[in-house]
């Protein structure tokens, strides 16, 4: 697999946000994802922005396109500097919910990607990175 050049989008207002969904729609659809992959990956990227800005007090995402034999993905990372998460794992129960965002929660965003990491710790900021294929490009 390889990696092309990587944007990065600052997220530090509900404006960026809006920025943040549109970039990672074109992104989207630069690698080939149906109308349903992409507002699956935008739905998730929207409630990561949304917990950046909210509960880490703003950050970045960094956008990478990622190639492979069967097509082309992408990987989102956010990165914020906030007060971290003390329970990842009810963080990321379904139900779980701190009143913000679109109701989906960490899990929610999980579930609409292929791949899904978090690292965290109280006092060190959070980093969630997610990467969706197109059908056909994840082997999955």
């Amino acid at each position: 697999m390889t990696t092309a050049a990587v944007t990065t989008l600052p997220i530090t207002s509900d404006l960026e946000i809006a920025g943040v969904r549109q970039a990672v729609r074109e992104a989207a659809v630069a690698a080939g994802f149906s109308l349903v992959e992409q507002t699956k990956v935008v739905t998730a990227a929207s409630e990561l922005a949304r917990n950046t800005l909210v509960h880490g007090g703003g950050g970045r995402l960094e956008i990478t396109r990622l190639d492979r034999p069967h097509g082309q993905g992408i990987r989102l990372r956010f990165r914020d500097e906030g007060p971290g998460i003390a329970d990842v794992e009810t963080a990321l129960s379904d139900g779980y919910t701190t009143g913000h965002g679109l109701g989906l929660g960490l899990g929610g965003a999980r579930r609409l990607v292929q791949e899904f990491a978090i690292d965290t710790a109280p006092g060190r900021g959070t980093t969630v990175t997610v990467t969706a294929w197109p059908r056909g490009a994840w082997g999955g």
